[in-house]
């Protein structure tokens, strides 16, 4: 991913062993790391088990939340583009039992497609 990329906030596709790396602590015995997607410094990680995401907070980023969701448990998802004037996109993702869903702020940019894409393929199996 370019460091411009990255700052702008724009999603980009991560190598797979450097996402295993980040969260090797999460997984589980024979847990495999299929794709992830790096945001500025938050990742969406789709195993074959689970949707992880990890959001590094603070200014160093040593305080991570790791937010697991089982596929089974998304009751449904949202792509909202930017438009022109919007700078915005935004996936939303509502779990089962939580009457508000996830939200995960993009730039203006293709990647949030290739989330989505990545989740239909997990979700719908």
């Amino acid at each position: 991913m370019g460091l411009l990329a990255g700052l702008l906030g724009n999603a980009s596709q991560v190598d797979n062993k450097e996402v295993e790396r980040e969260v090797s602590s999460t997984l589980v015995p024979n847990e495999e790391v299929d794709i992830g997607f790096k945001v500025v410094r938050d990742l969406i990680v789709f195993t074959d088990k689970r949707l992880i995401l990890v959001d590094k907070q603070g200014m160093t980023g040593k305080k991570i939340e790791y937010h697991t969701i089982p596929y089974h448990n998304i009751a449904h998802y949202s792509v909202e583009t930017a438009g022109t004037f919007d700078l915005e996109a935004e996936l939303k993702i509502w779990v089962s039992g939580t009457p508000e869903p996830i939200v995960k702020p993009f730039k203006k940019d293709k990647s949030i497609i290739d989330v989505q894409k990545a989740l239909s393929m997990y979700v719908l199996g």
